[in-house]
């Protein structure tokens, strides 16, 4: 029920801020949402590596400032340049490398792939919304398919529980849902184009969703946060988006 709850209460949330929220509230429903997620991926990070990390407040900001730059390429150098100097200040210096690197992975992997959503935003709302979907439709065929025919495992030392047959079915779920949306809500775009933001976006999704679980895997803990009823936290619920976004903002470049 909790499960339930929580979803009666995020999903029409979600679907406002992505389609109609002015830009500034979307951007910074982007920031609130990153910062949380940050945080439970800095306390991930800590366990896995057992560096002295800087303060996820380092973290955070740098990530808003990478949202904000009108230069990501060079704040994003920048802020590889900054974790590193603080990285100085480590009681252990063989902790400086570890901490240096999971500063700026954790700004790249989360702050990174937002700001892939918000030139995306730019583009359309639609293929923003369209690049959600892949994950929450992949997920949805991949359970049900696993659970039917699934029999040869994809990962199991990462995520027993998945098989290559929910993995196919998950592609195909992402594909249905995405001609069916854009079909509705982007009649501009071709056949082409949504073939391959669908499938490229959900193989995308389900590494997101791979890797966020072998980091927990290494940390010991089943869940990322506690702060969705049911769902554990948020680098939970958005890890298949984390992947999917910038590979969706590719293609949409390059096609």
């Amino acid at each position: 029920m909790k499960r339930i709850a929580t979803a009666l209460v995020m999903i029409p949330l979600f679907v406002w801020v992505i389609l109609w929220a002015p830009f500034e509230v979307f951007r910074a429903a982007l920031v609130i949402v990153g910062a949380l997620a940050y945080f439970e991926f800095h306390q991930l990070a800590r366990v896995c590596t057992g560096g002295d990390a800087p303060t996820p407040a380092v973290g955070v900001l740098a990530g808003v400032a990478l949202l904000y730059a009108p230069e990501p390429a060079l704040a994003l150098m920048l802020i590889a340049v900054l974790a590193m100097a603080l990285a100085l200040r480590s009681a252990d210096l063989k902790d400086a490398l570890p901490a240096a690197a999971s500063v700026t992975l954790g700004v790249l992997y989360i702050f990174g792939a937002w700001r892939a959503a918000t030139e995306i935003r730019l583009l359309s709302p639609h293929w923003l919304m369209l690049a959600m979907l892949l994950s929450w439709a992949g997920d949805t065929f991949a359970f049900y398919t696993g659970r039917a025919i699934g029999r040869h495992k994809l990962a199991p030392r990462v995520s027993p529980a998945k098989t290559w047959e929910g993995s196919a079915g998950s592609v195909a779920g992402a594909v249905l849902a995405g001609f069916i949306y854009a079909h509705f809500f982007i009649p501009n775009a071709t056949l082409v184009q949504i073939l391959v933001v669908s499938i490229a976006g959900n193989i995308a999704g389900q590494f997101g969703d791979l890797c966020e679980s072998a980091f927990k895997r290494g940390a010991g803990v089943k869940d990322s946060g506690t702060l969705l009823p049911g769902h554990g936290g948020w680098l939970d619920r958005i890890d298949s988006s984390l992947f999917a976004l910038p590979v969706v903002y590719a293609c949409l470049r390059w096609l």
